[in-house]
């Protein structure tokens, strides 16, 4: 690493080989054995298997066809979480950030899971610290530990300071000796869940756990009253079991986890072949509800990397604030090989100071780089003898080179306080260049104090606006008149507009999602960018410094009446995440730079670039691998439907339950046998609701989630599910006065109990398509098959003799279904 020199060797080879490894557990996946006991010990399994077996003792082999649900269940269900666990393993391992450590004298990088205690961890800008230790050489660095403490400034850190996992470096650069690491770290101890596969807080996931906690409530007494009441109708005790266990395996939505689980895997899996990695599972849920996407506007607006692309002199007199101009440092150094003429020797000066400034950055960000590719290092006497290294809530970094002088180079609008640079700068900009100023000063500036949260008038005028006394904060600082900044040239680089971003940020538009632009460079800069993508009020940037900086309503109002803005600072952007929520938006921000860590971790949905810095992609649930901004449409559009397909299905599931309820507790209280039996519920399950489920779970859409879904589901099942009731049981009570048979009577059941619970199918699945036409179609048409063919006739007990009665059912039906369209539209949970 350029510019550090650390102080120790680090470990040697054999050393390392022996020494305690940072082993911590992924967060994006659950072992072997936790997916296998999550899936097979669950309270519907236990359930079910009991009366799975009560069936076999005292009943008919063919009953027992429920307990199958069991096997498929847990079969489906592992193999499709085993799936996405080798997606996100994969994906995880790419994702890893490698780490710099010196063994054996020199500099090397390994894996995270290969450091180890007494490790030489070197950092530069942007690097997540992922073991505690203690830091042994520092050249300006400065670590953000925001994360830990909550306290946003960053701390500068000197050699025997101590330093925490779960922070990351923000500037300079500096080194470590690693003294705990894996599960002894303590961001490991503090937060412990973190670091292992874990469910983060789902209204869908919380929904459907409460639909099962309320639903397993109801079954113990529902289910004692039935079985009591069918023991009392009949001495048959197979036959009051049989008819009891009917009632109570209808009552529970066995496969509503199973299809939750299908879907949220499924997206993942379809995520990971984009190379999205997903690193909590309820992000798939975030992804539906986003209405509005914050974007920072370098690296995701525009293609990675800077091209320098001019260096204008300016010729000027010193800037010096509150000191005389004679006072300012003379520009006449010489520099070896320079032409004689004062003009093109401060010409050289110029060039020479900025490509030390660059190559003095052992880190360097894009703009350093920018600098390192058109100029070389620069002759010797360039030895920096103290820096202040880049950081964003600064907007600048310097170096003090002894005889050469001291250098500066930042924004302009930080940096200048008016002048002829200033306005030309501000020109420049407009065309969307981005600028920076390399100045000279007599020392280098205090790094706390001088900073960019300051804007006067003449740095509103930059912007092309009128400063706002009401809304600009207070200056945070004055510059000493001892710092005697004096510009020295204009320092233009380009960046390129990401190709796909054009029919991204259309796509967007089309779905309802605000996008705004949130970045901490110029806003005029910011404002051409937007311009030329064609967003919405992209003409206007706001400067954040203008902004109020504790007024949460006020600056709600302005984030929603505005686009664009320039010149956020990493507090700014966590400020405007909070301010966006507390208006009712669900918020997605997407970042790569370390600058935006704290909006990242706070936002509904934080969405890192590959390239990014490992400190965003730690706090992020999705990460783009491949750094292409195409993929957000996919990205949203996956969570779009799996989300709404996991809703369609809860209706279906829950609309069964509730008629298993109402029928069981009628049943209950009337004294009579229960009009189906399981092998009956085995098969109109399968047709109405299994086998459309699968399709159903994993169909596309473009259908933005709302939050409600609880409430919506209910509007929707339990009309459903009560009317369903009452016509099955309506048949069969009307069965059972004729001179049918008790088969017979169930029978005529068993089709009111089809066509309504297929009726209930048909409106869940609109719109409809050619695919859920053809699905429909054949579900009604195995029914039909069940009901002719001898053989399955008899395998499922029905006995479609009475023509009478079964027109009866068909009649209900009809009756019932137009009653359940009513109510489901009353109750406003039809799909248009």
């Amino acid at each position: 690493m350029d510019g550090l020199i650390t102080v120790a060797p680090g470990l040697t080879s054999a050393e390392a080989a022996k020494a305690q490894p940072n082993h911590v557990p992924r967060r994006s996946s659950r072992s072997l054995s936790a997916i296998v006991r999550a899936n097979v010990l669950t309270l519907f399994n236990l359930v079910i298997g009991v009366l799975w077996a009560l069936v076999l003792i005292f009943g008919e082999w063919q009953d027992s066809l429920f307990g199958l649900v069991i096997v498929a269940n847990v079969l489906i269900g592992i193999v499709q979480e085993l799936r996405a666990k080798r997606t996100l393993d994969k994906l995880a391992v790419i994702n890893e950030a490698p780490v710099r450590v010196r063994r054996d004298g020199r500099e090397r990088q390994v894996q995270p899971r290969q450091v180890v205690l007494g490790d030489l961890i070197l950092l530069g800008p942007g690097d997540r610290l992922l073991v505690d230790g203690e830091v042994v050489e520092s050249d300006g660095l400065e670590v953000d530990e925001s994360l830990l403490t909550g306290e946003a400034d960053p701390v500068h850190k000197e050699p025997g300071d101590r330093v925490l996992s779960g922070s990351f470096a923000v500037a300079g650069t500096g080194a470590f000796v690693a003294t705990r690491v894996g599960t002894d770290a303590y961001a490991v101890k503090l937060a412990e869940e973190a670091s292992k596969f874990h469910l983060a807080h789902s209204e869908l996931r919380e929904g459907v756990a409460n639909f099962i906690k309320y639903i397993t409530w109801l079954v113990i007494p529902i289910g004692a009253l039935l079985i009591y009441s069918q023991l009392q109708h009949t001495a048959d005790f197979g036959t009051a079991l049989t008819g009891a266990v009917a009632g109570i395996v209808t009552m529970i939505p066995e496969g509503l986890v199973l299809m939750t689980s299908i879907a949220f895997a499924v997206g993942v899996i379809r995520l990971g072949r984009r190379r999205c990695l997903v690193q909590e599972l309820p992000a798939i849920e975030g992804l539906a509800r986003v209405d509005v996407l914050c974007l920072d506007k370098t690296g995701t607006l525009t293609a990675d990397g800077m091209e320098l692309d001019q260096v204008l002199p300016l010729r000027e007199n010193p800037q010096v604030e509150g000191a005389p101009v004679e006072d300012a440092p003379a520009m006449d150094v010489p520099v070896e090989g320079a032409p004689v003429d004062g003009a093109a020797a401060r010409d050289a000066l110029a060039e020479s100071a900025l490509a030390a400034l660059a190559h003095s950055d052992g880190h360097p960000n894009a703009t350093a780089q920018a600098v390192r590719d058109r100029f070389p290092p620069p002759g010797e006497g360039w030895t920096a003898v103290q820096t202040v290294p880049f950081s964003s809530a600064r907007k600048w970094s310097g170096a003090d080179f002894g005889d050469r002088g001291t250098w500066l180079l930042g924004a302009p609008d930080v940096l200048l306080d008016g002048g002829d640079g200033y306005h030309r700068a501000a020109e420049l900009a407009a065309t969307g260049a981005r600028v920076l100023v390399l100045c000279r000063a007599r020392r280098l500036p205090d790094p706390d104090a001088f900073t960019s949260a300051a804007i006067g008038p003449e740095r509103a005028a930059f912007h092309g606006q009128e400063a706002e006394p009401t809304h600009s904060p207070e200056p945070t600082h004055s510059p000493e008149p001892t710092h005697g900044l004096e510009p020295v040239a204009l320092v233009t680089l380009r960046q390129r507009i990401r190709p796909d971003a054009h029919e991204t940020l259309r796509y967007f538009a089309r779905q309802g999602v605000t996008v705004k632009v949130i970045s901490g460079d110029n806003p005029v800069t910011v404002s051409a960018i937007a311009t030329a993508l064609e967003i919405p009020d992209a003409h206007h940037a706001v400067d954040a410094r203008t902004l109020p900086q504790d007024d949460q309503d006020r600056l709600g109002e302005v984030l929603d009446a505005h686009t664009v803005f320039g010149r956020v600072s990493p507090q700014q952007k966590r400020r405007f995440v909070t301010a966006l929520q507390a208006r009712g938006h669900t918020v997605a921000m997407t970042g790569d730079g370390v600058n935006d860590v704290l909006a990242l971790k706070d936002a509904d949905l934080g969405i890192a670039m590959g390239a990014g810095s490992p400190a965003t992609k730690a706090v992020a649930q999705v990460v783009l691998l491949d750094n292409t901004f195409a993929t957000l449409p996919h990205v949203v559009g996956e969570g779009r439907r799996v989300l709404a397909n996991i809703e369609r299905v809860s209706n279906l599931f829950l609309t069964k339950t509730f008629y298993a309820i109402v029928l069981s507790l009628l049943v209950g209280v009337c004294g009579m046998m229960f009009p189906f039996a399981p092998r009956h519920s085995t098969l109109t399950n399968a047709l109405t609701i299994g086998v459309p489920a699968l399709f159903l779970a994993l169909a596309p859409t473009l259908e933005r989630s709302k939050p409600g879904f609880v409430p919506r589901v209910l509007r929707f099942a339990v009309p459903a599910g009560v009317l369903c009731a009452a016509a099955v049981l309506l048949s069969f009570w009307l069965a059972r006065g004729g001179s049918s048979t008790f088969v017979e009577n169930q029978t005529s059941a068993v089709i009111t109990l089809f066509l309504t619970t297929w009726w209930v199918l048909v409106l869940i699945a609109r719109p409809l398509n050619w695919w859920r036409l053809a699905l429909l179609g054949s579900m009604a048409a195995a029914f039909a098959v069940g009901l002719t063919i001898p053989f399955v006739r008899d395998f499922f007990a029905l006995r479609p003799n009475d023509l009478t009665d079964n027109l009866t059912a068909v009649g209900i039906s009809v009756v019932a279904a137009a009653a359940i369209s009513a109510a489901v539209k009353l109750a406003g949970t039809l799909r248009t």
